[in-house]
């Protein structure tokens, strides 16, 4: 009886070896889900209110569209995108403007905040004791400008890391990751100003 054999070949050295992915972007991750959740409860509590203050004022006699700062908020986006794509190709002057540009900018959207909300409160009376509405508006705007003075900090950091020289390309995956957060912030943003600005009135 012969014993016959047949050889498979296998494609060893051409498959691109399985790496884990970078544990900095995964727990990015988590931690953006997480506060994702956190999100969504205020933003439910906040459509759930409306329309049953039982004082005024309401939103459509105080709120305004935010959309100068809107823009200038989405417009960090693409500018930390930038930040991050010119490390990569250890363009670290490149990478400096950029990020300068994207605290500039997330700056200009907390001053408009910041003056929205001293109008509301002098000049229209809106506190967050007023009524429902007040309360869940600072609450759900309130959250959101937390997450965006946590991101400027860390971008300001970076800034300071980029202009004294000691941010290198080996820091591009870190630079990456702190750009998932500030993008879920503005992505957080988009769904706020259709609930509130939007929906809201």
């Amino acid at each position: 009886m012969m014993n016959t054999s047949s050889t498979i070949p296998v494609a060893g050295s051409s498959e691109t070896p399985w790496t884990l992915p970078y544990r900095g972007t995964i727990g990015m991750a988590c931690l953006i889900l997480a506060e994702a959740a956190i999100f969504i409860i205020f933003v439910v509590a906040y459509i759930f209110y409306i329309g049953k203050s039982l004082s005024g004022p309401t939103p459509a006699q105080v709120l305004e569209l935010p959309i100068f700062g809107t823009i200038c908020l989405l417009s960090s986006s693409i500018t930390v995108h930038f930040a991050s794509s010119a490390l990569r190709k250890n363009n670290l002057r490149g990478c400096t403007a950029f990020l300068a540009g994207t605290v500039l900018l997330g700056a200009i959207f907390l001053v408009t905040t910041a003056l929205e909300w001293h109008h509301l409160i002098y000049d229209k009376g809106l506190t967050i004791q007023t009524n429902l509405f007040g309360t869940t508006y600072y609450s759900l705007v309130g959250l959101h400008a937390t997450h965006v003075i946590v991101g400027l900090i860390m971008l300001t950091l970076t800034l300071l890391f980029a202009l004294t020289g000691h941010l290198k390309e080996e820091h591009e995956k870190k630079l990456e990751v702190l750009s998932l957060y500030w993008h879920f912030v503005d992505a957080v943003w988009v769904v706020v100003f259709l609930v509130v600005y939007v929906l809201g009135r």
